[in-house]
């Protein structure tokens, strides 16, 4: 079985082939098929966007497709930067921009509680869609640390722990991260019918 991932990062496939472990499935990812381009994401929720790449990308393949979307949400900002972590400070996104404008808004602010939210969405061949999320609770630092990880990592401590994700190495980070426990969670919910090859997903 075939299953095209909504991403050119090897390093998201090789995360999602470990935690799935099923030997027998093909993860391919979009660069596969240059000529789709990429799937505008338009939506106001992250569940919106992936339900969006995860349809358009299978019904354009004839492929089960898998997309996620995920982002930062601090609470003293309303739940922003969201869907907008990416370009938070403006296109092209950009990880250090995005950080400083941040850290900006956050001055002087007390409640640094913040947390990274993902969505994933699997889609059939026919284009019905579900999802599942995960979420990791924790708090924003007042100045960037460590230097693993992307985007907003060197500023995210998880809830009951002392560094940031940007200092700890990927397998750690893994286990905790939003996108980590939503991916275990399509593990449960969709191993299953992965592993039996079905056309689509059962009625």
């Amino acid at each position: 079985m075939k299953i095209l991932i909504a991403s050119h990062n090897a390093h998201k496939i090789q995360e999602i082939r470990e935690i799935f472990d099923l030997p027998h499935v093909e993860w391919v990812s979009t660069a596969a098929f240059p000529e789709l381009g990429e799937v505008v994401e338009d939506g106001d929720t992250f569940e919106a966007n992936a339900t969006k790449k995860a349809r358009e990308l299978a019904l354009a393949t004839g492929l089960w497709a898998l997309a996620d979307d995920s982002g930062l949400e601090v609470a003293a900002l309303d739940n922003r930067p969201g869907v907008y972590s990416a370009r938070y400070a403006g296109e092209p996104g950009n990880h250090a921009r995005n950080n400083a404008r941040l850290l900006q808004e956050l001055a002087g602010v007390k409640n640094r509680a913040a947390r990274f939210r993902c969505v994933a969405a699997l889609s059939d061949p026919t284009g019905r869609v579900e999802t599942v999320a995960g979420a990791c609770p924790g708090r924003i630092i007042e100045e960037l640390r460590g230097a693993q990880g992307f985007g907003y990592d060197p500023l995210f401590i998880p809830d009951g722990h002392d560094r940031t994700f940007a200092e700890m190495g990927n397998e750690e980070k893994n286990k905790l991260s939003h996108r980590g426990r939503a991916m275990t969670l399509a593990k449960e919910k969709w191993g299953a019918i992965i592993a039996a090859e079905l056309p689509r997903f059962p009625e």
